[in-house]
C-alpha cells in the first residue's frame, strides 16, 4: 500500500479512537505502535503513533504527563521494532502484553514522581499506592491493546494477502 495513505489511515485511526467515547485506556494507540513498529518502516512507525497523539492532543488538552504517555507508547513502538523477525502470531501476543505493562509501569511511575506526594506519598508505599490505584485502567490497556492489536494486524495481513493476489 503506498506509505502516505498507510500513514494518513492509520494516524485517523488513532486520533478517531481517541476521540469517539470509549473506556479509559482503551484505543488504538499502542496497536498502532507495535504493529507499526513489526510492520512499518522505522520512520513511519515512530511517525504515526506520535503524529495521532499530538493531533487527538490539540482537541482532549495537553496535560503534565504527555512525556510519559508518548514515551510508553514510543516504547511499544521500539517493542515492535524488536519483535520484527520473531514468530508472528508469539510476537503480537507477547508484544501487546509488554506494551501495556510498560505503558502501565511508566505512566503510573510518572504520576508519583510528578506528584506533590499528597495523593501518594514519595516512599515506597506510595508508590505501591499508585500502581494499585490503576489497575482498572490497567485491565483496560490490556483488553484494548490486545483487541486493537488483533484487528490491526488482521487488517495488515489482509491488505498484504490482497496485494500479493492482485500481481500474482
Amino acid at each position: 500500500m503506498n506509505t502516505m495513505i498507510t500513514f494518513l489511515i492509520l494516524t485517523l485511526a488513532g486520533v478517531a479512537s481517541r476521540l469517539v467515547p470509549h473506556p479509559p485506556n482503551v484505543t488504538a494507540i499502542a496497536a498502532i505502535a507495535l504493529v507499526g513498529g513489526i510492520s512499518l518502516d522505522r520512520r513511519m512507525a515512530i511517525a504515526v503513533p506520535v503524529t495521532a497523539m499530538v493531533l487527538s492532543d490539540i482537541i482532549l488538552g495537553f496535560h503534565g504527563l504527555m512525556v510519559y504517555v508518548y514515551a510508553g507508547f514510543l516504547m511499544t513502538g521500539a517493542l515492535g521494532m524488536a519483535l520484527r523477525s520473531a514468530p508472528r502470531l508469539p510476537s503480537l501476543i507477547g508484544g501487546s502484553l509488554a506494551g501495556s505493562v510498560l505503558f502501565f509501569i511508566v505512566t503510573n511511575g510518572g504520576v508519583w514522581l510528578t506528584g506533590d506526594g499528597t495523593f501518594y506519598p514519595k516512599t515506597i508505599e506510595g508508590l505501591l499506592a499508585c500502581y494499585s490505584a490503576g489497575l482498572p485502567f490497567f485491565r483496560n490497556s490490556l483488553l484494548g491493546d490486545l483487541f486493537y492489536t488483533g484487528v490491526l494486524a488482521a487488517l495488515f495481513e489482509g491488505v498484504r494477502a490482497w496485494s500479493v493476489s492482485r500481481t500474482a
